[in-house]
């Protein structure tokens, strides 16, 4: 079974040579048998065909994703001991910088790090591969395999071509296809255009910042969103978009980044599917606002762009874009930054935490890093009712004394916001 990457796929593929890989870790509670966990990853390596295939070239030198399923084409688990609490964000730090062979292995493995009674686990993915939704649909897969082997967990029908995206009457349409190929032409145009310099920022080195509100505040943050009528993720945004502003001043941006969830718009791709490709926003505080005003008037902006929204004519304009990779590509590695940071809220992840041989004491937010320009990046979930902040970024970007004080200031005006309502002026001029 083989199929040609997809435009953005490549993009995040790249040449190959360089890592973007995105990591979602877990802790549980309990005695975990290495011979189950081998078997569990098999039995989904079986469910999801792309998780048994590696990246082959044709003559024109395009990628295509080819299953493998011979025996040793197996998900790696690599296991390492437990030292403390720490250990798993030690290795997180070394999977971001550990490259796949996408030529010769799944673009999927798994670190276990192993303790007596309490181990965490990194899955790790090639962010070309899935998106959050399709790791945590894996993630969920591989809780009920290893509390029940027998489990039944279903058969993908994998994604083969963007034939399975669009419906026929819309893939098919004349003036679909006419509009979106001259869009995507011009693109391309524009794209060789557009001078680049290059030579990329140096990253220097790359960090992570992790934090966790109790069950009380994430409680009280949701009541308080439901109260004023707005979402959980509108309110986030503000807080990011100010504490980026109050931290940085002059160097902020005023800009955040939302990837938005292509399933909610494109019923023809399932919770379960390998697929990696999402929409997105982008977000600005208004200024000269009171806090309360401004995160409604964020949410106005999310929605009116969240109903502009149309997968369907943005994967058809990008599928025309395909002679232009390499330029887009350049221009995400070094044109200059123009936002603060990627935001994320994965929302709540609705994964039992009880089972039979174990308990999963914390599914920890996931974290990415790639070489496709600035990366600092915030994602959110709740679990176990807590809300789970993972904040990425590189010195070069963002250095670690203003991250620490942008997560302190994302802590406070939240805090105050909903402990203690105050009208903060929320000025970005």
């Amino acid at each position: 079974m083989k199929r040609k990457l997809l435009f953005g796929e490549r993009m995040l593929y790249g040449d190959g040579t360089s890592p973007f890989n995105v990591i979602i870790p877990f802790k549980i509670k309990g005695n975990i048998n290495e011979a189950d966990l081998k078997f569990a990853l098999f039995r989904i390596q079986k469910k999801h065909p792309w998780l048994s295939a590696a990246i082959r070239f044709d003559e024109d030198k395009k990628p295509w994703f080819v299953t493998n399923r011979t025996e040793n084409f197996k998900v790696p688990v690599r296991i390492v001991e437990r030292l403390d609490d720490q250990t798993w964000e030690q290795e997180s730090t070394q999977e971001w910088k550990t490259l796949f062979d996408a030529t010769a292995a799944p673009l999927f493995r798994v670190v276990w790090v192993k303790g007596n009674l309490v181990s965490e686990f990194l899955l790790v993915f090639h962010h070309c591969l899935c998106d959050g939704t399709a790791a945590l649909s894996i993630l969920t897969e591989l809780l009920q395999l290893l509390d029940d082997p027998d489990s039944h967990i279903g058969s993908e029908i994998p994604i083969m071509g963007i034939e399975d995206l669009i419906p026929g009457k819309i893939l098919n349409s004349y003036r679909n296809r006419t509009k979106n190929s001259i869009i995507g032409k011009m693109a391309t145009l524009a794209l060789w255009i557009i001078p680049v310099k290059k030579t990329a920022i140096e990253r220097k080195r790359d960090f992570m910042l992790r934090w966790k509100f109790d069950e009380e505040l994430t409680t009280k943050i949701v009541q308080y969103c439901k109260a004023n009528q707005f979402t959980v993720n509108t309110l986030l945004s503000a807080a990011v978009l100010m504490a980026f502003k109050n931290v940085r001043k002059e160097k902020a941006f005023n800009k955040i980044s939302l990837p938005v969830d292509i399933r909610n718009f494109n019923p023809l791709i399932k919770k379960d599917h390998i697929f990696a490709f999402g929409l997105m926003i982008v977000l600005s505080l208004f200024p000269d606002r009171f806090f309360l005003s401004q995160v409604k008037a964020l949410q106005a902006d999310v929605n009116t762009k969240s109903a502009k929204l149309n997968p369907y004519s943005l994967m058809m304009m990008m599928e025309a874009c395909h002679p232009a990779l390499k330029n887009f590509t350049n221009l995400l590695k070094y044109g200059k930054s123009s936002n603060d940071c990627m935001f994320s809220n994965l929302g709540r992840i609705a994964i039992e935490h009880q089972y039979q041989h174990f308990e999963v004491e914390s599914i920890f937010s996931p974290s990415v890093l790639g070489p496709l320009g600035n990366t600092t990046t915030m994602i959110v979930s709740t679990y176990r009712n807590q809300m789970d902040f993972t904040f990425v970024a590189s010195e070069g970007y963002v250095p670690f004394v203003e991250a620490e004080a942008i997560k302190e200031q994302v802590i406070s005006i939240l805090k105050s916001q909903i402990l203690q309502p105050t009208e903060i002026l929320t000025a970005t001029a």
